[in-house]
């Protein structure tokens, strides 16, 4: 079984409806969490040339969650039904 990386996108405070819908949406995929994850707040995108922090037009990730999954095909259909409202990108975590 190989590791993916969820880095969700979306803006907003949350509502009480939108937590149900992650609630509803995480119970779909609970025996595929490793770990699921937390929001994120400001960020900061840091180089050699010193540190810039995040602004909206840059599309800032707003959380992660990390899953057990065959293949990243696999870990993408796990994605059916995420409530992220700007989408989701899947990384496989590849073990060192």
């Amino acid at each position: 079984m190989k590791k993916f990386v969820f880095l969700y996108y979306g803006a907003g405070d949350p509502t009480p409806e939108s937590m149900e819908a992650w609630g509803a949406w995480f119970h779909t995929i609970e025996d595929k969490l490793v770990d699921g994850g937390n929001p994120f707040g400001a960020g900061r995108v840091v180089t050699k040339d010193g540190a810039t922090d995040l602004s909206a037009s840059m599309h800032p990730a707003t959380g992660y969650s990390i899953v057990n999954a065959e293949s990243i095909d696999a870990a993408q259909k796990l994605l059916e039904g995420c409530p992220a409202s700007d989408g989701t990108q899947v990384y496989e975590a590849i073990p060192m």
